[in-house]
């Protein structure tokens, strides 16, 4: 079965949250809520993640679930890409990060980028939109699309942030240990492929 029963927690979750959204009926409500403790209980299992971790991120989330946005940089140099190494789980990853409301696309990757690797840049080109379900991430608790857009530096330079410890330029043939919850190597090796081809269309899942 894979991966199957996160999804479909992962989809009880999203009924329960809508309808403790546009319910009225206290017993609905009821109803709900303890879907969303059934599927907290199976997040938890899959993920490893503490269950009252999972409780505590699902109270957080209100209205009409949507997948979340992920944003990732493509930033070539000498045809060699810009990885940071993350704190977390020291491993690398393209610069980017979840979108943070009341910030465009645009705005979200050049503020990652620059709190990442030390370099501003400027956005020029979206490769492509995937799904991280569609790719061999690792489980998520949520539903989550990923942005990739290259972009051009016009300044700074390399320099950690917060949450990165280094920051180097890769070619194709020698990419690093990654970090899969962020990036795979065939999604990288698509990126090289835009560079070796900017006639190439959008990637879409």
């Amino acid at each position: 079965m894979g991966n199957q029963w996160l999804e479909w927690a992962r989809r009880i979750q999203a009924i329960s949250q809508a309808g403790l959204t546009f319910s009225k009926d206290i017993y609905d409500i009821e109803r709900y809520e303890e879907l969303t403790e059934i599927s907290a209980e199976i997040l938890q299992a899959h993920t490893e993640v503490e269950i009252e971790k999972v409780k505590q991120l699902f109270s957080k989330e209100k209205g009409y679930q949507t997948p979340k946005i992920d944003v990732r940089a493509a930033v070539f140099k000498d045809s060699r890409i810009l990885l940071v190494k993350e704190k977390k789980d020291q491993k690398w990853a393209l610069p980017g990060g979840f979108c943070e409301v009341g910030l465009s696309p645009s705005e979200n990757i050049k503020k990652e980028v620059e709190e990442e690797s030390g370099f501003l840049v400027q956005p020029i080109k979206l490769l492509a939109v995937l799904d991280m379900n569609k790719h061999p991430h690792p489980p998520q608790l949520y539903h989550y699309y990923k942005l990739f857009i290259q972009c051009q530096i016009i300044g700074g330079a390399a320099e950690t942030g917060i949450e990165t410890n280094d920051v180097k330029f890769f070619s194709q043939q020698e990419l690093p240990a990654l970090s899969q919850a962020r990036n795979t190597e065939s999604q990288i090796n698509m990126l090289f492929d835009h560079l070796l081809d900017p006639s190439m269309p959008v990637c879409l899942d």
